[in-house]
């Protein structure tokens, strides 16, 4: 994400809070690699409650951000209900026989 310089520290700890969120819920989607094992492994139930995470701070943070918070916040979580809805696809249309999470998409803002 192409995102200017924070303000203050507290934006920076912001941000980076949530690109290590952004982050924890690729590597849950297959995306990236595990640093700890070596390898790249899915799990779509954690990345949703991840993403679910990002969309609770972003809610309760609405009016208290800086523009460069609010604009991390609202790519990231574009992104990652994007990219989580095609992996769910996908192992939809592998069949895994793997338990398949829930097949909505991770909650959004219905007054975005």
């Amino acid at each position: 994400m192409n995102v200017n310089p924070p303000r203050d520290r507290t934006s920076a700890l912001v941000i980076s809070l949530v690109l290590g969120l952004v982050q924890a819920a690729y590597q849950q989607m297959g995306k990236l690699k595990n640093e700890m094992t070596g390898k790249v492994e899915t799990h779509l139930d954690a990345a949703r409650i991840t993403i679910d995470t990002i969309a609770a701070l972003e809610e309760r943070t609405r009016g208290n951000r800086s523009d460069e918070e609010s604009q991390v916040m609202e790519r990231a979580l574009a992104e990652l209900r994007l990219n989580y809805v095609d992996e769910v696809k996908k192992q939809a249309s592998a069949g895994s026989g793997a338990a398949a999470p829930e097949q909505a998409a991770p909650a959004s803002d219905p007054g975005a």
